[in-house]
């Protein structure tokens, strides 16, 4: 099969995914063997290639990923030949530690990630266990469900976890793949709300898109807001949008950092100005499957509408350029067949 393979920790601007013909993985045991149509790109793969996380190596890429099952493994029954399913973040959890038992298997001590600690959909074909792959609701055509398996889900994730309620004003703090997702979740499940948007620069293309999206507000970082915000989400790699949102929370309210990683670290906070008053800092880390099959029968409801731009699998290297550099709006897609 064609596949782009990581092999080296690098600069994205190097190029260093190498476009190459493997072999096709067979599914083990409750394994299915997925040919895939699409993958989404996520800036968690400029973590993985710049070193920020470290992935095994070599590895293939890719946790968004959409296609039909073409082969099942011995064990294998959730599925049929020809079914189409989709591939998140979350490729394995025991079931067995502390957090898995607590129902926290986003935070399971053996956690792997897909396209990190096994391969993923920057390829032809991809194995997954069966446990792990959800039906895609047949409202969304596959370019449209390759952004809902992260950017929508774990946005998703990041809402809940603000604790917002109708009538809030919530910031969101960059604009790309997962915030112009969860804004339309925010204005389908809280119909009084404001969503106040903060972009890297004045009338880039993110915050275009944020106003055709209807955002109440469109600023830039370091900008105050007419108002003061119950939560925000920060999805930003800079260190710095959480200083300035926690100066921009309303007491009580609460940032949750919707990042893997962060490029540039988070300066020294002051209490007083930034703390102070019960404000809260909380984080995202990983995703559950509970969380995708919510989201997926949420996103289908209302139904989302992700802005896409597609590229070929062999443009990869370009495309995570294109992301790093904000070179398009929404979310990018390769397009594998």
């Amino acid at each position: 099969m064609k596949a782009q393979v990581l092999k080296r920790i690098a600069k994205v601007e190097e190029r260093p995914l190498e476009y190459c013909e493997i072999p096709t993985p067979e599914p083990r045991s409750k394994e299915v063997l997925i040919k895939v149509s699409v993958c989404g790109i996520c800036r968690t793969e400029l973590d993985e290639i710049e070193g920020r996380v470290v992935p095994k190596l070599p590895v293939i890429l890719g946790h968004e990923v959409v296609g039909r099952v073409v082969k099942l493994g011995p064990e294998a029954t959730k599925y049929d030949v020809g079914d189409r399913v989709g591939v998140a973040w979350i490729y394995w959890a025991c079931g067995e530690c502390y957090h898995c038992r607590k129902g926290n298997e986003n935070l399971c001590d053996r956690f792997m990630g897909t396209g990190c600690d096994a391969d993923g959909g920057y390829a032809e074909y991809m194995v997954v266990s069966e446990d792990f792959a959800y039906p895609i609701p047949e409202v969304f055509d596959d370019t449209q469900a390759a952004p809902l398996l992260c950017a929508g889900a774990i946005g998703y994730r990041a809402l809940r976890l603000t604790g917002m309620q109708d009538g809030d004003v919530i910031g969101l703090y960059g604009y790309g793949a997962s915030a112009h997702i969860v804004h339309q979740v925010v204005k389908y499940l809280y119909p009084h709300a404001k969503v106040y948007v903060f972009t890297k620069r004045r009338g880039d293309k993110p915050s275009k898109l944020a106003e055709k999206l209807g955002a109440d507000w469109v600023g830039m970082t370091g900008d105050t807001p007419p108002q003061k915000l119950n939560c925000a989400i920060d999805t930003t790699p800079a260190g710095i949008v959480v200083k300035e949102a926690l100066r921009n929370l309303e007491k009580g309210g609460r940032l949750v950092i919707n990042a893997i990683r962060k490029e540039v670290p988070i300066p020294e906070l002051d209490y007083a100005e930034h703390l102070w008053l019960e404000k809260e800092v909380k984080s995202v880390a990983n995703i559950t499957r509970k969380d995708v099959r919510e989201f997926l029968q949420l996103a289908a409801e209302i139904p989302i509408k992700p802005e896409v731009t597609l590229f070929r699998l062999e443009e990869a290297n370009e495309a995570l350029i294109a992301l790093k550099h904000g070179k398009y709006r929404g979310a990018g897609v390769l397009k594998i067949r």
